[in-house]
């Protein structure tokens, strides 16, 4: 196992498939991330304006580095259709040592 803390994995909800693939392909295209994962079918029960709503959602996993949190986050607010997007970061502070390789490889190629 390799310890390191310069990756994290960005957690991103979405209304449906079509806005998560939008997302997802644009933080690939221009190298923000090395994956993404859409984990469709979640429901997602939260406070909003004062009451609970429910309804279903797509979860987004992103895997990057945290050097390019900020250009991330950038990206997904201008580009999600939530006035309020979801945007939380987890550090990752090991992993198997070929997937972080690769993940920093797949990073530094421009």
């Amino acid at each position: 196992m390799k310890r390191n803390r310069k990756f994290a994995v960005v957690l991103v909800t979405a209304p449906d498939l079509r806005a998560g693939r939008k997302l997802a392909k644009a933080a690939l295209a221009t190298r923000l991330v090395a994956c993404a994962n859409l984990v469709p079918g979640i429901e997602s029960h939260y406070w909003w304006q004062g009451k609970i709503e429910t309804g279903p959602e797509i979860l987004i996993i992103f895997k990057t580095t945290t050097k390019r949190l900020a250009a991330l986050e950038h990206l997904i607010i201008s580009k999600h259709p939530y006035d309020t997007p979801e945007f939380v970061v987890l550090s990752i502070t090991a992993g198997n040592e070929r997937y972080l390789d690769w993940l920093e490889r797949a990073l530094s190629k421009q």
